[in-house]
């Protein structure tokens, strides 16, 4: 037991100090990503990505470790499978309940962009949660697959800011402001709006709103009457879903797999693979992890998920937000 703390406290030591030898005691986004064939012996690939999380294009960094943004590991990894001319088909394993209006609308664009560089077919597969902006990035696919028990939908946009000027009127404390227009202390937490600033943010989300509804009628094949109910902004069911024709079939990763294969036009027994950053022994295809390989609870702290979402505009359901 004294050699494994004594072990501990040499190599926490260099890790600190930055002492030679260099050891890469906790891998973070700044080792390569490496390809890791996970099933298939056939000629072609079928690459699977993991868009996990709330969408953000900020990186998490602790004491000892740090990550990067969602948006940051999802496009390079596109970026890498544009050169691999052997990958035929995307799969893309989402389980999020969307993000940033601008984060959400980068990862749109780059998988539009990795479809047309490629012509590679795109499947999306979701998990738990796929709402909002986890929707919003799916809509490129050629076939969007939800697990059976998904929740999805949320097709709208959120404004999110604190207001604490009750608070503030409480305890007897006023903060000044000197402005040079009388909208720049718009969404200012120490004041209510006014009539004209409460306008101008409901035309913005009216903006934002309908950039994501036209995308959705742009992708989909809904009936007016359908619309009407998703522009509502409800969450769905998978069943739901499948129903309005927010998704086309409801099945598991390795269906999603299967429906690539077919898509693309390859063998079912194309290699399936995916690009990680370490070896996971006897890695499958719903492993998530992607970086970090080692986050000690006690060294790097993210108090992240206790936090509200920062302040903005959100295609996000904010009750499964981090």
């Amino acid at each position: 037991m004294k050699k494994i703390l004594l072990t501990i406290f040499i190599l926490t030591s260099i890790a600190l100090c930055g002492c030679q030898p260099k050891m890469n005691i906790f891998p973070d986004g700044t080792d390569p990503l490496l390809e890791k064939k996970l099933q298939g012996e056939g000629d072609y690939k079928v690459l699977v990505v993991s868009i996990d999380g709330t969408i953000s294009d900020e990186g998490k960094r602790g004491l000892l470790g740090s990550s990067p943004s969602l948006v940051q590991e999802v496009s390079s990894r596109l970026k890498l499978a544009a050169e691999d001319d052997k990958i035929k088909a995307l799969v893309l394993k989402i389980n999020s309940p969307g993000g940033s209006v601008t984060a959400s609308d980068i990862l749109y664009n780059e998988i539009v962009r990795f479809k047309e560089k490629t012509g590679a077919k795109v499947i999306v597969n979701m998990m738990d949660v796929a709402a909002s902006g986890g929707y919003y990035v799916s809509l490129p696919a050629d076939h969007i697959m939800a697990h059976p028990t998904t929740l999805t939908g949320s097709i709208g946009v959120i404004f999110i800011r604190p207001k604490v000027e009750g608070l503030m009127d409480k305890i007897g404390v006023s903060v000044e402001v000197s402005k040079s227009g009388r909208n720049k202390d718009m969404g200012f937490p120490f004041k209510p709006d006014t009539p004209e600033q409460k306008k101008i943010i409901d035309d913005i989300i009216k903006d934002y709103a309908d950039r994501f509804q036209g995308l959705v009628k742009k992708h989909r094949s809904i009936s007016d009457d359908q619309l009407n109910t998703i522009f509502t902004a409800q969450v769905f069911s998978a069943q739901g879903a499948k129903k309005a024709g927010l998704v086309d079939s409801l099945g598991y990763l390795p269906d999603a797999v299967k429906t690539a294969c077919k898509l693309a036009g390859i063998s079912e027994d194309s290699q399936v693979v995916t690009y990680k950053r370490k070896s996971y022994p006897n890695d499958t295809l719903y492993n998530s992890a992607s970086s970090q390989a080692f986050s000690p609870a006690l060294i790097n702290i993210d108090a992240g998920n206790l936090m509200p979402p920062k302040a903005g505009f959100h295609y996000l359901w904010l009750p499964a937000a981090e």
